[in-house]
């Protein structure tokens, strides 16, 4: 509790500094994640707001809500939040767990990674961190091309690393390289800090897509000795565009048999008000104590895991 009230008080001096407004917003919303890989807590409201059995949700991210706020022109922002990912647990993961979101108008994705590596550099007291884009770490670590793969490139690439494929009939390419990062590469990353950016233009979640060749989504992730630390974005402003990937999660979801979740249309209104031009990125503070603490295991940075609650 000591370190983690430390880490925080240091992190709050760092963007103190640089004149970004700490916020908060709330971890209950009349809507939840789309994404069909994200699962929310579900919860219904009996009050005089709304119909009995309102369903309102616990937030994955506090994203939506503080693009709202920059969009009402708050400027840099950041916020220290408790999070929520139903499903979640393992060596790296807990169902409720702390972000640190921050977001920069007026930066790209590459300055907002020089900032993410500043506050790393000086929380953790490591060396610059490698850039490779998705295409280099793959051509890199396993010798292929992801813009140029089969759904066969990357059944034989894992069961040349003695990986057993799991059954994925009908699955995208997407889930295919997911696995060959998760189980190849990211093991390979050894010690130190690495920053893949450029990502596959199917994979760009809320990041803009520019239309080189091939496409590349405008996002970055951060991994540090080989863990998946962070997910920052050259954030989506097109209302429209907004509106298109939540429809496309809605059909996903509708596909796999998930629970239905309504879009968030105050997110659109909102971009559609003029979110200006930003970069965010979101971290996760209690895998970041692991790598300050030493720890093997998210439950050894928590007072209270969810099995021990």
């Amino acid at each position: 509790m000591k370190l983690r009230a430390r880490v925080l008080a240091d992190i709050r001096a760092f963007f103190s500094v640089r004149d970004v407004l700490e916020v908060e917003t709330p971890v209950l919303s009349l809507t939840g994640s789309t994404d069909p890989y994200l699962n929310s807590f579900t919860s219904h409201y009996q009050g005089p707001l709304f119909p009995a059995g309102q369903s309102v949700y616990l937030q994955t991210s506090p994203e939506f809500a503080m693009k709202r706020l920059l969009a009402a022109g708050c400027g840099s922002i950041y916020q220290i939040c408790k999070a929520f990912r139903n499903g979640e647990a393992g060596r790296q993961h807990n169902p409720e767990f702390t972000l640190l979101e921050w977001y920069r108008p007026d930066f790209g994705h590459h300055v907002l990674m020089d900032e993410v590596e500043a506050l790393m550099m000086m929380v953790l007291e490591i060396a610059p961190a490698r850039r490779l884009t998705y295409r280099e770490v793959f051509m890199e670590y396993v010798g292929l091309d992801p813009f140029d793969l089969s759904v066969e490139d990357a059944r034989a690439c894992l069961q040349a690393w003695q990986i057993t494929p799991p059954e994925m009939t009908g699955a995208a390419i997407d889930g295919w390289l997911s696995l060959i990062m998760t189980h190849i590469i990211e093991p390979a990353f050894g010690s130190g800090a690495v920053f893949v950016y450029d990502f596959p233009a199917s994979q760009a979640m809320l990041a803009r897509v520019v239309q080189t060749q091939p496409p590349v989504a405008q996002r970055f992730e951060l991994y540090i000795n080989g863990m998946e630390l962070a997910n920052g974005f050259y954030e989506l402003a097109d209302a429209g565009e907004q509106r298109r990937r939540f429809e496309v999660d809605l059909q996903q979801r509708q596909q796999l048999g998930l629970v239905e979740v309504n879009m968030n249309y105050a997110l659109i209104a909102a971009l559609e008000n003029g979110l200006p031009d930003c970069a965010g990125v979101a971290l996760g503070m209690d895998r970041l104590l692991m790598l300050v603490a030493g720890a093997e295991n998210i439950a050894e940075v928590l007072a209270f895991p969810l099995d021990r609650s």
